[in-house]
């Protein structure tokens, strides 16, 4: 029989795409992850609310530092909402606290899903994880107090609808980064007449990253008590799980620096790249392996360090 440690800690690098089921919060899954893992550090991107499920990555220790790369990425949706009814949450885990008939027509559904494509301002719910004064807004809101929110710009490349069956209206939705699909729903049953809310959220995708890379909880725990029984090290079987730190910026232009101006790179000297055009952030690589060592900033055919991967490391 295998045996942790009491209280062992171990530094993991890698990023873990969790398939969330419905109900916990994302930092509880966050939480349990980095239990089970046994990690020093980890975080996750693209808070999904207690009713969503789908995928969630988890960044562990030096990914962490690149996380802002999947923050900053398209998310794909599936979404179901329940029409004629609103609830405090525009969500099924809210009370309902309006009902109205549904009457528009599929003409009148078609000229108000067209308003939610493309670029428009959209106000945060009060029921989320936004703060202010650093404290989240739905922890105001669940004592009745009503906090103003400036809107923010957002993006839906692409909103498909599904079926409309009845009370119910399916949708496919992918947006950027800080897009609400709880308001998205809300505001449309508005402009439906009926309201509407949230009954089944699902994210399908985030950034590239495939479908069929993520990884239930209950997984996890089968290949932990399947360790177990093979008396072989869970943590192995675990890790080869992780996708490699620098999955995250698949999109970033690469260049690659010999070992010699590397070494000078990697202690955070600017250096002289010839015969690359290109101006903004770029993925850096070393040597005939490639192996990744940070991002940067290039213009002017200089290279200026902008984050590096610590170098105590073995870049997964």
């Amino acid at each position: 029989m295998i045996f942790v440690p009491h209280n062992y800690k171990r530094d993991v690098h890698g990023i873990l795409l969790v398939d969330k089921h419905q109900g916990p919060s994302s930092n509880t899954i966050l939480q349990d992850v980095k239990k089970i893992y046994y990690a020093n550090k980890a975080g996750h991107t693209g808070t999904l609310d207690p009713i969503a499920t789908g995928m969630l990555p988890i960044c562990f220790g030096e990914a962490t530092k690149f996380a802002q790369y999947l923050l900053n990425a398209k998310k794909n949706y599936h979404v179901v909402a329940r029409l004629g009814e609103n609830t405090t949450t525009a969500d099924s885990y809210g009370s309902i606290i309006q009902k109205r008939p549904i009457t528009f027509t599929q003409v009148h559904l078609n000229g108000a899903l067209e308003k939610f494509r493309g670029d428009f301002l959209q106000t945060p719910p009060m029921f989320s994880a936004v703060k202010y004064h650093g404290k989240q807004l739905y922890k105001y809101a669940k004592k009745g107090i009503n906090i103003q929110r400036k809107p923010r710009l957002i993006t839906v490349h692409n909103l498909h609808l599904i079926e409309w069956r009845n009370e119910e209206l399916e949708l496919e939705i992918c947006c950027s980064k800080g897009t609400y699909i709880r308001t998205i729903i809300d505001s449309l049953g508005e402009i439906l007449g009926c309201g509407a809310h949230v009954i089944k959220l699902h994210r399908l995708q985030v950034g590239h990253y495939p479908v069929n890379s993520m990884v239930s909880l209950c997984h996890l725990h089968q290949i932990i008590q399947s360790a177990i029984k093979q008396n072989i090290s869970p943590l192995k079987l675990l890790d080869l799980l992780l996708l490699p730190i620098d999955s995250t910026l698949i999109e970033l232009p690469i260049i690659n620096l010999s070992s010699d101006t590397a070494s000078r790179f990697k202690k955070g000297q600017t250096v002289k790249v010839k015969n690359f055009l290109y101006e903004g952030i770029v993925k850096v690589t070393e040597g005939k392996d490639n192996i990744f060592i940070g991002i940067a900033l290039f213009n002017n055919f200089y290279l200026a360090p902008h984050r590096l991967v610590s170098q105590s490391i073995v870049v997964k």
